[in-house]
């Protein structure tokens, strides 16, 4: 039976992943900083499916958690973990001119360092055991260049791909999940409404992580779900960079006036 360690497990894109993968009869481990969380996500995920669900209470922006995460992906006393879904993470919307860079540092933390660290581990654990997959959450906004969070993004997207190459022959793989506007508490959590954003761009959370999980199913590096959104990414990686930034100086605008 495999087993799959899933990072912000309880909420949003984590939680459909966990779904996803329960369904499959995947044993899961699920990391948040929330216990009363965790635990009942724990409890429905056993009732709905049936699978064994460990859970481990960690805060990502503090690195002794991530030590406490990254010890359990090489522990060789626990069930081994076939899966690594690297998605905890939270909108930036600090500036890039703000003398005061805690939100920065956050960032870099939990969806930058975090994501270095935990990548590391399990590409080390599951080389020496053959085989392996680690899905590490980005974004289409990793295509555009509005803020420090679109920035993160774009490296966890390259991270991926990179690692990927890196990760070449020995039977585990690293596929980077860039999914565009999703329906979940992210947006409401960001203090972003979101009402400017066309209907038929809203993608549905367990659907993002079925299609997520067949392109993984198919070796591919990069996953970009949704139809529409695979021709928006195209669109704007053959866009010239001045109309890039363009775009993003548009739709930083039009964010800053829902807040």
């Amino acid at each position: 039976m495999h087993r799959a360690l899933i990072t912000g497990g309880t909420a949003g894109i984590g939680a459909a992943f966990a779904r996803a993968f329960a369904r499959r009869g995947v044993a899961l481990v699920l990391v948040a900083r929330d216990d009363a969380r965790l635990q009942q996500a724990a409890a429905e995920l056993r009732t709905s499916h049936g699978v064994e669900v460990e859970t481990l209470v960690a805060d990502l922006a503090d690195r002794d958690d991530q030590q406490k995460v990254a010890d359990r992906l090489e522990s060789t006393d626990a069930p081994a973990i076939d899966v690594l879904v690297n998605n905890a993470g939270f909108s930036v919307r600090a500036s890039l001119l703000d003398p005061d860079l805690s939100e920065h540092d956050r960032g870099f933390e939990v969806m930058q360092r975090a994501v270095l660290k935990l990548g590391g581990a399990a590409g080390r654990a599951m080389s020496a055991r053959g085989e392996g997959w680690i899905i590490n959450i980005a974004s289409v906004s990793a295509f555009i260049t509005q803020n420090n969070y679109t920035a993160i993004k774009a490296w966890v997207t390259n991270y991926s791909e990179s690692l990927s190459v890196q990760l070449e022959g020995t039977g585990v793989q690293s596929t980077a999940v860039t999914p565009g506007w999703v329906r979940t508490e992210f947006h409401q959590r960001a203090g972003i409404r979101g009402s400017s954003i066309p209907g038929f761009l809203w993608l549905d959370a367990d659907d993002l992580a079925e299609q997520g999980l067949k392109d993984v199913a198919k070796g591919k590096a990069v996953s970009i779900p949704g139809g529409r959104w695979k021709l928006i990414t195209a669109l704007l990686r053959s866009l010239p960079r001045p109309l890039v930034h363009r775009l993003s100086s548009l739709l930083s605008s039009r964010r800053s006036k829902e807040r």
